[in-house]
């Protein structure tokens, strides 16, 4: 598979709780040099970085991360203040406490709520597919794929476990031909991004995939 269209399917991921604006900055910079999907940034740096790359690139932030536990109000207000100020995408974890309930008329109500807070902006859906049953995440497909967004993503890459092929073999099987699949946790190399593009992921949430093509470049000049 060809370099470039692994990397222009990544989302250049910089979440740790200790991120700086000059490391949210240098994942922008490698974000237009090495032509990914998007970065995917904490959202007090949207507007900073939205500024920083003009139309270059685009912006994603992430909404009631880690932990989705927050209220429908409380993330539907954070999407628009984040769409204010310049967010092109939006990766929104869901209240895992209330798959385990059962109640998924809630779960639906709460991403149609940031939906309609997304305006035109890409809406990506965060299972947490590390703290799920197969049950709960073929229902989750089901729920998603009713919602009005544009993904399905399988982790926060902060609940101790991350993508797994299995996992999107599973969403590739359940959701609805128009929602799309995103990959993230654990995607480590190349190799892994190959796995998980076959086996039906439209993007990948990851750090580590521009980090290995730098590699690559540095051994080839030597």
């Amino acid at each position: 598979m060809d370099i470039n269209d692994v990397l222009s399917k990544v989302d250049h991921t910089l979440l740790s709780q200790s991120a700086t604006w000059e490391e949210i900055k240098a994942v922008c910079d490698d974000g237009m040099r090495y032509g990914t999907a998007s970065v995917c940034i904490p959202p007090s740096y949207v507007k900073k970085a939205k500024d920083h790359v003009g139309g270059k690139l685009k912006i994603c932030t992430v909404i009631g991360f880690p932990n989705g536990y927050c209220t429908p109000e409380v993330k539907r207000l954070e999407t628009a203040i984040a769409v204010e100020d310049g967010a092109d995408e939006i990766d929104m974890v869901i209240n895992i406490g209330l798959v385990k309930e059962g109640n998924f008329d809630a779960v639906l109500n709460e991403i149609r709520a940031v939906r309609s807070a997304c305006r035109e902006c890409v809406l990506k859906v965060i299972i947490e597919t590390c703290l799920l049953t197969d049950e709960e995440k073929i229902e989750m497909c089901r729920v998603v794929s009713l919602s009005g967004a544009d993904y399905i993503k399988t982790s926060t890459g902060f609940a101790g476990g991350g993508a797994t092929r299995e996992d999107i073999a599973l969403f590739a099987k359940y959701v609805s031909p128009h929602l799309k699949i995103k990959a993230a946790g654990g995607i480590s190399s190349l190799k892994d991004a190959e796995d998980f593009i076959s086996l039906g992921a439209s993007r990948l949430g990851t750090s580590r995939i521009v980090a290995a093509v730098k590699k690559q470049n540095s051994s080839s000049e030597y």
